[in-house]
């Protein structure tokens, strides 16, 4: 095992299809199957960007509040026409973070395992994502350590791959095994602007990962490569886009719409690649996947 990636055990380009198809991959003739899902989503009613917290934000650049509402709804349109089920937390004036809902905890199982954010601007958005559980009866659990919920916890399959190296402290990894009772893999994020795991990897069904490689130490690299060795490796002028930040019901992949090479890919492995403009939202530094939490009952 390698010490820097421990292993913790168990203790719109629009082409809306949500039914069983043909995979067009040439290494693999099985069919993908579209599994709806149900999300929890935050209007942007008061996304602006009024600090900086990552490289993506740059204060002094006037945001268009009315224009982030319209590209979120373009998202919450499209989530409707694949047929999940989307439920809305209020926004609260002054965190206009809040948007970007996948941050605000991670739920597998009815269980919420809260948000405890690393910058004071977004602290009390933990609060908020958890009052918002308790209302929608999940078994809320408190986080004793800072984590960014499933901005840095993604599962795959049975397994949760777990970021930190800017936000999520790896502490919360063993709270998340302890609570979950899965194994979790850490990897280590190194570049700045991919300061969430889910900016450097896009889970596309129970098996099947696509990442960035630089975004990752050598031995969170060695890790992927081991694990999904027919993942899909996106391109940096991709990533840059916050391409990989997307979310897939394990047919339809909703990816941001200037993310040309990771489409073809996508098309190529027999998946429906469906493109949204969430261009004002990547301002704060989030995109499709940032905006979507996944609510597993």
């Amino acid at each position: 095992m390698r010490v820097a990636c421990p292993v913790f055990p168990s203790t719109v380009k629009e082409t809306f299809v949500s039914t069983t198809v043909p995979q067009l991959s040439p290494e693999n003739t099985s069919v993908r199957s579209a599994i709806p899902r149900t999300i929890l989503m935050c209007r942007p009613n008061h996304f602006t960007v009024s600090y900086r917290i990552n490289p993506w934000m740059h204060p002094q650049i006037p945001t268009d509040t009315s224009l982030a509402v319209a590209q979120w709804e373009q998202l919450y349109r499209t989530y409707q026409k694949l047929g999940m089920q989307v439920h809305l937390v209020d926004s609260i004036a002054g965190l206009p973070d809040m948007v970007y809902a996948a941050n605000g905890g991670f739920v597998i199982d009815n269980t919420a395992y809260g948000a405890r954010f690393t910058h004071a601007e977004r602290q009390p958005e933990g609060p908020a994502y958890m009052d918002w559980f308790r209302d929608n009866d999940f078994d809320v659990r408190v986080p004793q350590n800072t984590n960014e919920g499933e901005g840095d916890f993604l599962l795959v399959g049975d397994t949760i791959l777990a970021g930190t190296g800017f936000r999520s402290a790896s502490d919360s990894h063993r709270e998340v095994a302890e609570i979950f009772g899965r194994e979790v893999v850490t990897l280590n994020l190194v570049n700045p602007s991919f300061y969430h795991l889910d900016t450097a990897i896009a889970v596309l069904d129970d098996s099947t990962i696509a990442y960035l490689p630089s975004a990752f130490d050598a031995a969170g690299l060695a890790a992927l490569e081991r694990r999904y060795p027919d993942a899909v490796i996106v391109t940096e002028t991709d990533a840059a886009v916050l391409g990989l930040n997307s979310f897939s019901d394990g047919y339809n992949v909703v990816i941001a719409d200037r993310a040309v090479d990771f489409e073809r890919q996508l098309r190529e492995r027999g998946f429906n690649p469906i493109g949204v403009d969430l261009s004002e939202l990547l301002r704060g530094g989030g995109g499709v996947k940032c905006c979507t939490l996944e609510l597993r009952r």
